[in-house]
């Protein structure tokens, strides 16, 4: 492991010299430039850096990333798990327990190589950013605190400019506009709402603003319906004093992200309880990065994300895919949405594509990757505002990042 410093790369910087690593969300209203990374159960993870500076990502390195076969995914939930699920999900509605729940199932597959010269995460985010660019692309890579993550991730949990706070949740995934119905705007609807409520809790009352309602969004081979969500924190207490324990509000108020749990939030999040039979992770938790000097942070949703977990006899990596189920939803339709989401980010981990070469392997192989070993298993059980800079000079005030 002594090849894998730690580094994170995220909102176009690069940051080194690792200072401290803390559990305490207080940290990231104290000082520094901090990555934070907050997995669904709970668990958080901040890091100060000491050296941040403009970077752009990394270009694919060979010999690398070597990333497992694609025959070796398994699927936490097989096909049929995964459609009672939805089922299970639809009887909730019809009973008036919940709207909306998102399912989710986790894939994982060993790493053939787990030498730091074959799995150095970093490189796989190198892969992701020619496969799959995205807004909030990254890496953290702590390796002796267990965090080895590249997310490839389009959409904005949290970001934060001084008073303002702005949240971009993503509901409604087809191949192109026109596979975005009625059933997808109600799903973004229903969690757009989730989220005022969610920035009601933490911002000046009267201050929610919605810019934007399920606005279409292209990315590569997918369109995400996105909308955006804004609201004004209130000024700290007495003259002078600093907004102390800002991020920890934050974060109470409004985790896990509502676009990955469901409405009711409270109902939701028990019936995933019940439903999912493992551990998201980081995998729809929070990623990003937080200037406490400067009052500004950009925090995605884990979306598109890999992460390696290496207490276990081989080396694990693991990607997690969902899709939100309301009353209209088709179970088999909702099972083809999570490998649709899953498809090219898997086959780019497998190294099965290559967005520069016309003979790439089909992607849709390592989609259906999630499949190929979901019955043994189951036999067998960016768009970040700037703000980031040397340590040694402070760069000018960061302007307002825009949603993308």
């Amino acid at each position: 492991m002594s090849d894998l410093t730690p580094l994170a790369r995220l909102g176009g910087h690069l940051a080194t010299d690792l200072r401290d690593v803390t559990s305490d969300p207080e940290a990231l209203d104290s000082s520094g430039w901090w990555a934070v990374v907050a997995d669904y159960e709970g668990g958080l993870c901040c890091a100060r850096f000491g050296d941040v500076r403009p970077a752009p990502l990394p270009a694919p390195a060979p010999g690398r990333w070597r990333g497992p076969a694609p025959g070796d995914w398994v699927s936490s939930l097989d096909r049929a798990a995964y459609t009672e699920g939805v089922r299970r999900i639809r009887t909730a509605i019809g009973t008036g327990d919940v709207y909306q729940v998102n399912l989710c199932r986790v894939l994982s597959a060993p790493l053939p190589n787990p030498a730091p010269e074959a799995a150095d995460i970093d490189q796989l985010t190198a892969r992701l950013a020619v496969g799959t660019p995205a807004a909030y692309a990254g890496t953290v890579r702590l390796p002796a605190h267990g965090v080895e993550i590249a997310t490839a991730s389009p959409e904005l949990y949290l970001r934060r400019a001084d008073r303002t706070v702005e949240s971009g949740p993503i509901k409604g995934t087809g191949r192109s506009a026109a596979d975005l119905g009625e059933k997808e705007r109600a799903e973004n609807v229903m969690i757009t709402d989730l989220v005022r409520n969610d920035l009601g809790r933490v911002c000046v009352p009267g201050s929610i603003t919605v810019p934007a309602l399920c606005a279409p969004e292209p990315y590569r081979n997918l369109v995400h319906l996105v909308s955006t969500v804004r609201g004004e924190l209130p000024e700290p207490a007495g003259p002078g004093a600093r907004g102390a324990g800002e991020w920890a509000r934050l974060l109470a108020g409004t985790f896990p992200p509502g676009s990955i749990t469901g409405a009711p939030k409270s109902s939701a999040l028990r019936l995933i309880d019940a439903l999912e039979t493992a551990p998201r992770g980081p995998y729809t938790g929070g990623i990003g990065w937080v200037d406490a000097d400067r009052g500004t942070g950009a925090l995605a949703v884990g979306i598109r994300t890999f992460w390696i977990e290496r207490d276990h006899p081989r080396p694990l990596l693991r990607f997690g895919t969902g899709a939100g189920i309301i009353w209209d939803s088709d179970p088999e339709q909702e099972w083809r949405e999570t490998e649709l989401k899953a498809s090219r980010l898997l086959a780019v981990a497998s190294g099965e594509y290559d967005a520069n070469s016309k003979n790439s392997k089909n992607s849709k192989n390592a989609g259906n990757a999630g499949n190929a070993g979901n019955d043994a298993a189951t036999a067998a059980r960016g768009s970040a505002m700037p703000g980031a800079r040397p340590v040694t000079q402070r760069p000018p005030a960061a302007p307002r990042g825009e949603q993308q």
